[in-house]
């Protein structure tokens, strides 16, 4: 696995939206650079903490990205290959790694193979290309035959990911992207219903290009093993924790995540060894503003975020807590175009916050390589360990609207700093500590041995 990776802090932008791209494609449309503005961006990034960026959709597509015309094209929507290209270089220059979304189990309708399918029909070269082809139905676009759709959706052409020239054609458009953008991973959509060969396959071939090289695929329930072990993707989505996150606040429930991240990554993990993708808002979900029932619970929710076992990734705006419901607009108003300047101008307070954390992690080989140990559990108040080579650091939460005291053992540390207040520090007493915790509080306290 990419070494890389064990201290990244990713940003993710959904670049259609991001740039304030027109919603319907067209090849009328001229090539216009929108994907540069991502260029403006990049002192905040470096000011925030990241150091790793996972793009949404670049390539040509249809309407949202996920439906594919070429892979071989930027969308004409964000710019040529000239300005991504560039958007690459500055992004490295900057020290931030670039990871893309692979689409590859389905296409959109306007897919140049599948448009040769709907003209020549059985005499198309490419008729095998897709799953379940039958020339005696037909689909609700009344194509005059039956297609397999990504889910029952029709619009998502599934591709036949056994085809050895349809692994041609997307080894080939990977390899470019590599070559002439020097991206650093993938993150592949739907894989959890991808075929486990091709994956493989995929993981080998983007090895051989570059040994530290990230593949990460979506993976919404079920066992994350299925695609994320030896031989296939290096990690996954942690969907788990992503509900166990907000849901805990909003219930008052620590026990919730702590029963999550003790079961995925305790001493007994059955992730333990596995560097899951952490994200609490993505462009499919609410953003984690709308999700809470109070906002004065941001800061826990980014502490747990950045101190959890995983990689945390923040979805581009939410450090502002900019508010996104997809019951009031679906997933357009989760994919917005931002003003930079404008969000400057806001309360930064989420943002110093998410500073610290970053600043906090990457001095810190303890988060990111330890385990995780629960300490202390109650509904409104959670103490939690990551353990690594004899060495601890403490998270410390309180979501109460009242200030706590807590007590719990912290064993042989002679004193611990708070790494999120500099000027603090607690001397244990018989191995054990007290720590008054402010309503809606964290903190890190980082144990120095005698």
């Amino acid at each position: 696995m990419a070494e890389w990776i064990k201290e990244a802090i990713f940003y993710h932008i959904y670049p259609l939206g991001f740039c304030g791209a027109p919603r319907e494609n067209s090849k009328d449309l001229i090539v216009e650079n929108r994907i540069s503005r991502v260029i403006e961006w990049i002192p905040h990034l470096k000011n925030l903490g990241v150091n790793a960026i996972y793009f949404g959709p670049v390539f040509e597509s249809s309407r949202h990205g996920y439906d594919t015309m070429d892979y071989y094209q930027i969308d004409r929507r964000l710019g040529s290959h000239l300005d991504f290209k560039e958007v690459c270089n500055q992004l490295h220059a900057a020290g931030i790694k670039v990871v893309l979304d692979g689409v590859f189990n389905h296409v959109g309708r306007d897919f140049w193979a599948f448009k040769d399918l709907q003209a020549k029909r059985e005499q198309s070269l490419y008729k095998d290309w897709f799953v379940n082809i039958n020339f005696d139905g037909n689909s609700p676009y009344n194509d005059g035959f039956y297609y397999e759709g990504w889910e029952g959706h029709f619009d998502l052409v599934k591709l036949n990911l056994t085809h050895p020239e349809v692994i041609r054609h997307i080894f080939g458009a990977v390899k470019s992207w590599i070559e002439e953008f020097q991206i650093n991973g993938l993150r592949l959509d739907v894989a959890y219903c991808m075929d486990q060969e091709f994956l493989g396959k995929l993981v080998a071939f983007c090895l051989e290009q570059d040994q530290e090289f990230w593949l990460m695929g979506e993976m919404i329930h079920g066992e994350y093993s299925r695609i994320a072990r030896s031989g296939l993707l290096h990690s996954a989505t942690n969907y788990e924790c992503y509900k166990g996150i907000y849901s805990s606040h909003n219930d008052k429930n620590y026990f919730e995540i702590n029963y999550s991240l003790n079961r995925l990554f305790g001493q007994g993990g059955i992730y333990k060894d596995l560097l899951l993708y952490n994200f609490i808002d993505n462009h499919d979900v609410n953003r984690i503003t709308s999700s809470l029932k109070k906002k004065e619970h941001l800061t826990n929710v980014y502490t747990l975020l950045f101190t959890m076992p995983g990689i945390p990734s923040i979805y581009y705006g939410s450090e502002w807590g900019i508010l996104g419901d997809k019951a009031n607009g679906g997933d357009e108003v989760l994919r917005p175009c931002l003003n930079l300047k404008e969000l400057l101008q806001e309360d930064q307070n989420i943002v110093e916050h998410i500073r610290g954390l970053a600043r906090i992690r990457k001095n810190s080989e303890v988060i990111c390589n330890g385990l995780y140990e629960q300490v202390l559990v109650k509904n409104e108040q959670l103490v939690f360990a990551r353990v690594y080579h004899n060495k601890r650091v403490f998270v410390v939460l309180n979501l109460a609207e009242q200030e706590v005291t807590l007590y719990f053992k912290v064993g042989q540390e002679s004193k611990l700093k708070d790494l999120l207040h500099d000027e603090k520090y607690y001397t244990p007493i018989g191995g054990n500590v007290g720590i008054n915790m402010p309503p809606f509080s964290s903190t890190v306290l980082e144990g120095n041995y005698s």
